[in-house]
C-alpha cells in the first residue's frame, strides 16, 4: 500500500517543514501528523499500533516523505528503523513500551559505550553521536562493549562482545551539537549516560537469530535494510531537487520573448530525471527480489545482499552527481539560504555523507 498524499497535504507538510528548518527540530505540528499517521511505526506490528509494512512498502513511504522534505524523511526513516528494534527486545517489555502511541526510539550504532555485567542487568557508561530526532525521542538506543569484572568479554573469534541497549529519556544527557549545513531539523544531537543501571530486558541483539516477534521484517538482515532506507532518502531528496530545478528553469524561459523550444538546461534536467528513474527501477527490483527470497526461503541470499549494498551506494553516488551537474543551471536561487532548492541541495549533501553509503563511492 503506497503512501498517497494530496497536493494540498504535501504543500502543508512542506510549509511546516520550512518552519522546522528555522527551529532546528521537527515542530509539534509535524510530530502530530507523524504520530497520527503512525510513520514512526512503519515496522511495528498492528497489534502494537503500528503499520506493519514490509520492506518494499516502507521504502516507498520513506522515499515519498524525503521527496516532501529531507529532514522529515530522514527523521521518520531513522526513528522508524530504531522502532524496528521492538522485534528483538524481550516480548513483554516490547509490548509495554511500543503499545504507547507516542513511542519513538533513536540513537547511535557506534559501539562507543561500555556495559559492565552486574546482577540483574548492566551498568552502562558511554557517549554517542548523531541521535536523529533527539529533541522528541522517548528512548535512546546505543551499542556497548560488554565487560565483566573489569575485563572485556570476547567472542569466539577474539573480538569484543557488543550488545544494544535502550535508555529512558530521563537517563541521558543530550548535547545540542548538531550544526550541519543541511538536515537541520533532524536535530541529530549527541548524548551520554553515566553509570546507568539497566535491566536485562533493556538489552538486545539485532540479528535474525534473536528475534522475539515472529514476522519476516525482523528476519531481514539489518545491514542491507539500513543501507536501503538511507539510499531511498537520497533518492527522494534528489527527485525533489530536480523538480525544483525544472520549475526554476521553466520560469526563466517563460520570461523570455520568442522562446520556442527546450533549452540546454531543461534537456539536462529531464535527462537527469530519466536516469534517476532508471536507477530507482533497478534498485527496487533487487529489493523486491530480496523480499521474495525471504518469504520463500526464510532468508536473503548473500548474493542478493551484496547487490543491495552495491546498488544502494551506486544510487547515492549517481544522485549526488546528477544534483551537482544540474546545480549550475539554477542561478542565484540555489545559493540563497532562504529558498527551497538551496535547502534540498544542502540536505542531499549532508545525508549522502552517512557512513553506511560513503565507502567505495
Amino acid at each position: 500500500m503506497p503512501l498517497v498524499l494530496s497536493k494540498a497535504q504535501v504543500a502543508k507538510l512542506r510549509n511546516l517543514c520550512a518552519r522546522a528548518e528555522e527551529k532546528g527540530a521537527l515542530t509539534p505540528a509535524i510530530l502530530k501528523v507523524i504520530y497520527r499517521e503512525k510513520w514512526f511505526k512503519l515496522f511495528v506490528p498492528k497489534a502494537l499500533g503500528g503499520l506493519e509494512l514490509n520492506l518494499p512498502e516502507a521504502l516507498q513511504y520513506e522515499e515519498c516523505l524525503a521527496c516532501i522534505d529531507g529532514s522529515l524523511g530522514w527523521t521518520v526513516t531513522l526513528c522508524a528503523g530504531a522502532n524496528l528494534f521492538c522485534g528483538y527486545i524481550a516480548k513483554e517489555k516490547a509490548c509495554t513500551v511500543f503499545s504507547k502511541e507516542k513511542v519513538c526510539f533513536g540513537g547511535s550504532g557506534a559501539a562507543s559505550g561500555v556495559a559492565e555485567k552486574v546482577k540483574g542487568g548492566y551498568m552502562v557508561t558511554g557517549y554517542w553521536k548523531y541521535a536523529t530526532g533527539a529533541p522528541h525521542l522517548t528512548h535512546f538506543t546505543a551499542n556497548c562493549i560488554i565487560e565483566k569484572e573489569g575485563k572485556v568479554v570476547l567472542k569466539k573469534d577474539g573480538t569484543p562482545l557488543t550488545r544494544s541497549f535502550f535508555f529512558k529519556r530521563n537517563e541521558v544527557t543530550i548535547f545540542k551539537d548538531w550544526n550541519t549545513m543541511g538536515l537541520k531539523a533532524t536535530a541529530g544531537h549527541s548524548f551520554s549516560v553515566q553509570h546507568v543501571k539497566v535491566s536485562d530486558d533493556r538489552s538486545f541483539i539485532i540479528d535474525e537469530a534473536n528475534t522475539t516477534i515472529d514476522s519476516d521484517i525482523y528476519k531481514y538482515p539489518f545491514l542491507p535494510l539500513a543501507e536501503a532506507t538511507i539510499a531511498v532518502n537520497t533518492l527522494g531528496m534528489t527527485r525533489h531537487f530536480l523538480e525544483e530545478a525544472l520549475h526554476i528553469v521553466l520560469q526563466k524561459q517563460r520570461g523570455r520573448s520568442g522562446y520556442t523550444g527546450s533549452t540546454i538546461a531543461e534537456t539536462a534536467i529531464t535527462g537527469a530525471q530519466q536516469e534517476v528513474r532508471r536507477l530507482s527501477d533497478r534498485f527496487y527490483k533487487i529489493i523486491d527480489l530480496s523480499w521474495k527470497e525471504l518469504e520463500q526461503n526464510h532468508a536473503v541470499s548473500k548474493k542478493t545482499t551484496g547487490k543491495i549494498a552495491v546498488l544502494s551506494r551506486q544510487l547515492v553516488k549517481e544522485c549526488r552527481q546528477r544534483v551537482a551537474d544540474i546545480y549550475p543551471y539554477c542561478g542565484l536561487a540555489a545559493t540563497n539560504n532562504g529558498t527551497t532548492i538551496n535547502r534540498v541541495f544542502r540536505d542531499i549533501f549532508t545525508g549522502s555523507q552517512h557512513g553506511l553509503l560513503t565507502l567505495d563511492c
